[in-house]
């Protein structure tokens, strides 16, 4: 079990590395819930600069309009070197990575290396792959080094197959499934027939972004009445595997479900418990600013805790702050993104997103 005890913002975590499990404290004098962490307990690392099954076309054909722009930017993928140098900064202070960016991590030059490194520090990686170029070497590293893997849902028989090799393998195995005007139907369908494939620990659904390739027309609207009925399969019913979402989707639990309990969403960490750091080294509160860097600092010329601490990254906290202030619910929404405010799954008269 790791420990942390943030002295800045006056609470206590606790992170069990075998299974994943995490509990943190609330703040030990006001009993209230913590805004933010002194350092990422997460990061979001995108080591791949370019991606063959993005570049190929194969994301365009499973309908999923890749946020990374996968089919154009063609860059350079993380060098080892500087990995190891944020890994070296977080040592002690972080407790996972969640390993991605533009293309299958799985297919870095050292990916291996990268694996081993984190666990040597204490670290634990988690990434999502397309499954495309998964073979049992690959299988036996998740095993040895990985949390969890994550495989998109790309409807294709190399999905399938990647799944059913690391659910044979014993790894903690998700599926991420992006849900967005185009995906919803089907999405809606697979949790009336409980049909996912047998073994996985759970489905995590993402929010479509218009980022990248994402198109406006793919957000999906809070008055669309399929996402009423999607979130109420949700809320009112069991399945045989967890089910999870990115924070991104809270506004829409929040506003749609009755019987999730609120302990257990967690509204937007971006510059308050995560962030992310693209191929190039630049840190961003959120991997959903990879395309306009708006607040982007440079890894080349500052460290990890100079960044967390920069105004860039206090300014996109400030959305969180003032967002909604006259809403009952703004201390469990926060006002949703900052990035993209129109995936924002709320109707109320209070919603007023700065």
């Amino acid at each position: 079990m790791y420990k942390y005890y943030d002295k800045k913002n006056n609470f206590v975590e606790t992170f069990n590395p075998e299974t994943g499990f995490y509990i943190r404290s609330d703040d030990l004098t006001t009993g209230k819930e913590p805004f933010m962490r002194d350092f990422p307990a997460l990061l979001d690392i995108g080591i791949m600069g370019h991606c063959v099954h993005g570049a190929s076309g194969l994301c365009i054909q499973s309908g999923v309009q890749c946020y990374q722009n996968g089919l154009h930017t063609q860059e350079p993928n993380m060098s080892l070197e500087n990995f190891k140098r944020i890994v070296d900064e977080c040592k002690g202070k972080t407790f996972q990575f969640a390993l991605g960016g533009r293309g299958d991590v799985d297919q870095h030059e050292d990916f291996e290396e990268i694996l081993k490194y984190c666990r040597l520090q204490g670290i634990v990686p988690n990434f999502t792959s397309s499954g495309l170029g998964f073979n049992e070497k690959i299988v036996s590293l998740c095993k040895e080094y990985c949390g969890a893997v994550a495989i998109s849902w790309y409807r294709s028989e190399y999905t399938g197959k990647a799944i059913d090799m690391l659910v044979s393998a014993g790894v903690t195995t998700n599926i991420h499934y992006v849900l967005g005007r185009n995906s919803i139907d089907e999405a809606i369908e697979h949790l009336q027939q409980e049909d996912f494939p047998d073994g996985i620990n759970a489905v995590i659904f993402l929010l479509h972004k218009p980022v990248g390739l994402g198109t406006q027309a793919n957000v999906l609207s809070p008055d669309d009445e399929r996402v009423k009925e999607f979130f109420s399969l949700i809320d009112k019913h069991d399945y045989k595997f967890q089910i999870g979402f990115d924070s991104c989707s809270v506004p829409g639990l929040l506003n749609f479900t009755e019987e999730i309990l609120n302990s257990t969403l967690e509204p937007c960490e971006g510059a308050r418990f995560s962030g992310y750091i693209t191929s190039d080294m630049k840190m961003l509160p959120c991997s959903f600013d990879n395309q306009e860097l708006k607040w982007a600092v440079d890894l080349n010329e500052h460290t990890i805790q100079e960044a967390w601490d920069s105004d860039v990254f206090d300014d996109f906290r400030s959305h969180f702050r003032n967002s909604c202030r006259g809403c009952s619910r703004q201390c469990d929404c926060l006002g949703g993104c900052p990035i993209r405010r129109e995936i924002v799954l709320c109707t109320k008269e209070e919603k007023d997103l700065c």
